[in-house]
């Protein structure tokens, strides 16, 4: 199936914000399947991707494959006004999606020979895909892979940390690139310039201490405010360096791209003048991980559900499967979301797990054997790990299906 999204904004209406109507719909809509499968809803996905455009205010948004693990999606979402390219997670994957698109960034480096000697093979990948580096010994790599002489040259973009050095907190942020100060990004740009058999193309920095870190966690405001304000400040160090970091490099080789931020930080990080794009791929799927910031609220457009399959005492009853956690920090935070019926709750000494979630709270009561409870995951992209599928729902109909990378036999992470 071809998924095609309406190029102008959908209306206003938000089904969603009704969640006993809008779960109670989805269930109704699917009652001829049996679970464990997973749904998008076509509506929400639509007004997420449009808000995101919006968010972005003209600045082209890179759609990161991780957070959506779906060629379908990637498809559609690629085909609306404002989208262009992909930020991929590995190099084989890049690989696999530059057959019919022909931008794909990997965000992170790769040590996978087998996808850097496919890269260099042939002119068409090598064009069509850019890898991530942070040191010469990315560079080092390829050429014990194929010497420079026997290869297309391959597209390199350098990665800028973004995190932030709080005085009082030390490293706010995540541990990726040792590329921290502008005259260390020029240093790695001189050496890419110099070498044989590569071209220097882009810059990436992604702000994960705004963009991850919902910034209004409920029944913690004072958390928030704190969130708020290290965000920032973060942001107000992060503009000035970037800045200073990409006019250093693009003294040295003109840059096609300067991608930056993600889902939560699409405002601020377009704002940036240095930035050329945004990188965004969660907001389409809007998992519960995002119901926690101020300034924007995505639609649940994709979620799961799981059948009831015993009732082991009067006021509870257990769900086959469930243990879908999330990567992070291990916490509650990280279980999958019960939506609907709501009222359910897990079992707190037993929670989420492998082959059976129990549950209780009033609505236990009155399910039965073959009904369905409906959850969210926290992160978008690993829903679809788990199914091979994804149900589309339009209104109260299932209109068809796409495959994930899994339903396509494709494991690359």
């Amino acid at each position: 199936m071809t998924l095609a999204l309406a190029v102008s904004a959908p209306s206003t209406a938000r089904p969603w914000e009704d969640a006993d109507t809008y779960w109670s719909a989805m269930n109704a809509a699917t009652a001829a399947l049996d679970p464990v499968f997973g749904v998008v809803n076509l509506a929400a996905l639509s007004y997420n991707a449009h808000d995101l455009a919006r968010r972005a205010n003209g600045v082209p948004i890179r759609v990161a494959s991780k957070s959506v693990r779906c060629r379908g999606v990637l498809d559609a979402v690629l085909a609306l006004p404002g989208y262009h390219g992909v930020l991929a997670y590995t190099l084989a994957e890049a690989l696999w999606l530059a057959e019919t698109i022909d931008d794909v960034v990997v965000g992170y480096p790769s040590a996978d020979r087998d996808a850097i000697a496919r890269l260099a093979a042939s002119p068409e990948p090598a064009a069509r895909v850019t890898i991530m580096i942070d040191s010469v010994d990315h560079l080092d790599l390829v050429d014990a892979v194929v010497a420079p002489g026997a290869r297309a040259d391959i597209r390199v973009a350098i990665e800028l940390d973004s995190s932030f050095k709080s005085r009082l907190l030390g490293h706010i942020g995540v541990w990726r690139s040792p590329v921290h100060r502008a005259e260390q990004a020029r240093a790695l740009a001189e050496a890419v310039v110099a070498r044989r058999g590569f071209r220097l193309v882009g810059m990436m920095g992604y702000e994960a201490q705004v963009a991850g870190l919902g910034n209004a966690p409920k029944g913690s405001p004072l958390r928030g405010a704190l969130v708020r304000a290290l965000q920032r400040s973060s942001m107000a160090e992060l503009v000035e360096r970037r800045a200073a970091a990409v006019a250093a490099v693009n003294a040295l080789a003109p840059l096609e791209f300067v991608n930056g931020g993600g889902t939560g930080s699409i405002e601020v990080t377009g704002a940036d003048a240095s930035v050329t794009e945004v990188a965004a791929g969660s907001g389409l799927f809007g998992p519960h991980l995002f119901d926690n910031y101020a300034h924007f609220t995505p639609a649940p457009a994709a979620a799961f559900a799981l059948p009831v399959v015993r009732r082991p005492a009067p006021d509870r009853v257990t769900l086959l499967g469930g243990g879908w956690i999330a990567s992070g920090p291990p916490g509650v935070d990280r279980l999958p979301q019960i939506v609907w019926p709501q009222g359910l709750k897990m079992v707190p000494r037993e929670m989420a797990g492998e082959v059976q979630t129990p549950v209780t709270g009033e609505p236990a009561t009155r399910l039965r054997l073959g009904d369905r409870v409906w959850l969210r995951h926290t992160k978008a992209g690993e829903l679809s790990e788990h199914v091979n599928e994804l149900h589309l729902i339009d209104a109260d109909t299932v209109v068809g299906t796409l495959p994930t990378y899994r339903g396509e036999g494709k494991a690359f992470l």
